[in-house]
């Protein structure tokens, strides 16, 4: 039996789920009777997606439909940074959505301060875009995730390596 359990908490993106998402989007904008004849596109380069379409209502349908297809796939939508819509070539309208990997070092913080005030008997610590919390009962490390859970963080928070 182990003397110290822990686990990690980190926020990740799953790109391959993304790019189905993005896929079925696509499927779905092409037979919609209301996009008929747009220039409506979206498009996935490295960690950001590029929304493009005639006009600011039909660029917020398509990000209403990304997003749709996004939950469907288990891609957490917390992670997405909008960017501001600007104009594009031939009239169209585009948007840039970055999709955050890792904790940031501010976010990193807030939860090690909002963990050192709970009171529980448990230890963490930053390491790199990830954080690790460690103690001797697995009951705090399980009110741990509970207390994150709960905290008003603007990631989407996934626990791993629970040992």
């Amino acid at each position: 039996m182990a003397s110290e359990y822990s686990f990690d908490v980190v926020s990740k993106v799953d790109f391959q789920e993304v790019n189905n998402a993005v896929q079925q989007a696509l499927k779905e904008i092409e037979t919609r009777f209301d996009f008929k004849g747009s220039k409506s596109n979206i498009t996935l380069e490295d960690e950001q997606l590029v929304v493009a379409s005639d006009s600011d209502y039909k660029l917020k349908s398509v990000v209403d439909i990304l997003q749709s297809k996004l939950i469907k796939r288990g891609v957490p939508i917390l992670n997405m940074e909008y960017g501001k819509i600007e104009p594009a070539s031939g009239g169209t309208v585009r948007q840039n959505i970055k999709m955050k990997q890792g904790i940031d070092q501010e976010n990193s913080k807030k939860m090690n301060i909002l963990i050192r005030d709970s009171k529980l008997k448990i230890k963490s610590q930053i390491q790199g875009d990830q954080l690790r919390i460690t103690g001797k009962s697995k009951d705090d490390l399980q009110a741990v995730m509970a207390l994150l859970r709960g905290a008003d963080i603007p990631l989407e928070l996934q626990f791993i390596n629970y040992r």
